[in-house]
């Protein structure tokens, strides 16, 4: 399998500027078939779904198509594919419902790894009905969470646990696999943050052991959306609150409101976009794992390359350390303020943005504080110049010769 990086760079309109992207981890750029899909559907005679009307229909069969897109892209059932806001959204709005059934005496787990999406939803859940909150640590030193830090703070009095499948400020990918076999052998569901992790390697939910995946399309290509994935049967086992004319129908009566039809659109763009990374004749789950395969492989020796050029620059200390891990590195420098380095890189065209990125607990955990570091996250459309200009970068940054 080759990935052919410069054909994929030639579908992104904004690489045109010149500007080298490290920013991904936040959001993505767009391909030009992203774009055309959300403007085609804005400007298309559409309604509310249903099947009456050519614009009645256009609007259900966008909804279905993206169901359809996302279980490929994550090895799920279209039928319990919910679309939201913000993958935030879609974890708070879970942990309120499953925490209705939750009391005084129950226990919830989340980690010290996790972006606080997948912290503070279920912290607040928790505390509202008078469960306790349990906390999973990872290794400072090596950014490794493990099935056994997990099974550490684990009891018969657990009914969920919030786990990262990648962490967005160093990278670390847990073995979710392993850790979710601990939380059901003692009768507890996991909910994995996806969000990072779907950006940069193949996903198959049911492999995972993952009750309820979260990620968000506009980390991995796409528009600003959340999406949510369960079994059906298990969200047929949820009732969350909704108005009294929603459908009860799953996932329909997870989605508050009319659904986005033109994000929706560019989510199965974007799916599909990914799905021609790597040119193959097959079905779309197929080649949807046969080009993530290539792509984070591809990411993987440009991130050794990466590390190896920080590796010489002098006062440059690397968070990201874990055995498996994205492409996604924290630095920070002896002496020098991350964030005036991200202001420096900026003025020469290199976006390497600096802070904590919502993984607060992580950067304090990590010793960092609030502030985080510089963040360098690599995506589909990174190439070795943009290495080189970023290793440039810090070189003149750091004074180095």
């Amino acid at each position: 399998m080759s990935y052919d990086v410069a054909a994929v760079r030639a579908q992104f309109p904004a690489l045109r500027s010149g500007t080298a992207h490290f920013d991904g981890p936040g959001g993505t750029q767009v391909p030009e078939p992203v774009a055309r899909a959300v403007a085609g559907t804005l400007t298309s005679s559409i309604a509310n779904r249903g099947r009456v009307t050519a614009a009645e229909r256009l609007a259900d069969d966008t909804v279905l198509a993206a169901r359809a897109a996302v279980a490929d892209l994550l090895g799920a059932d279209p039928r319990g594919v919910v679309f939201g806001r913000s993958a935030t959204q879609l974890t708070f709005d879970l942990s309120r419902t499953l925490a209705a059934g939750w009391g005084p005496g129950d226990e919830v787990v989340v980690s010290r790894l996790d972006h606080d999406a997948n912290v503070r939803p279920w912290v607040r859940a928790a505390e509202a009905v008078g469960a306790t909150v349990r906390w999973a640590a990872f290794d400072p030193e090596t950014g490794e969470l493990t099935a056994d830090d997990v099974a550490e703070v684990l009891t018969s009095r657990t009914r969920l646990v919030a786990v990262t499948g990648a962490s967005n400020l160093i990278g670390t990918r847990p073995p979710v696999r392993a850790i979710a076999d601990r939380v059901h052998a003692a009768g507890a569901l996991l909910a994995v943050d996806g969000v990072h992790l779907t950006a940069h390697a193949p996903v198959d939910v049911r492999a995972l052991g993952a009750d309820f995946f979260t990620c968000s399309p506009y980390k991995f290509l796409g528009p600003h959306c959340g999406v949510l994935a369960a079994a059906p049967a298990q969200l047929e086992s949820l009732h969350p609150a909704k108005l009294l004319p929603s459908s009860e129908d799953v996932p329909e009566r997870f989605e508050l409101g009319t659904l986005p039809y033109e994000l929706l659109a560019g989510t199965t763009a974007a799916v599909d976009f990914l799905a021609g990374l790597v040119p193959a004749e097959c079905t779309r789950r197929e080649r949807l794992v046969a080009s993530m395969t290539a792509l984070e492989e591809y990411e993987d020796r440009l991130r050794e390359l990466l590390e190896a050029g920080l590796a010489e620059l002098p006062g440059v200390r690397l968070h990201s350390r874990a055995a498996h891990r994205t492409p996604t590195l924290l630095l920070t420098f002896d002496g020098r303020d991350a964030a005036e380095a991200y202001r420096f890189l900026a003025e020469r065209g290199v976006n390497a943005p600096a802070g904590s990125f919502y993984a607060i607990e992580t950067s304090r955990w990590l010793g960092l504080g609030d502030t985080g570091g510089l963040r360098v996250g690599l995506a589909p459309y990174t190439d070795r110049d943009d290495v080189d200009r970023l290793l440039a970068g810090l070189r003149e940054f750091l004074g180095a010769r």
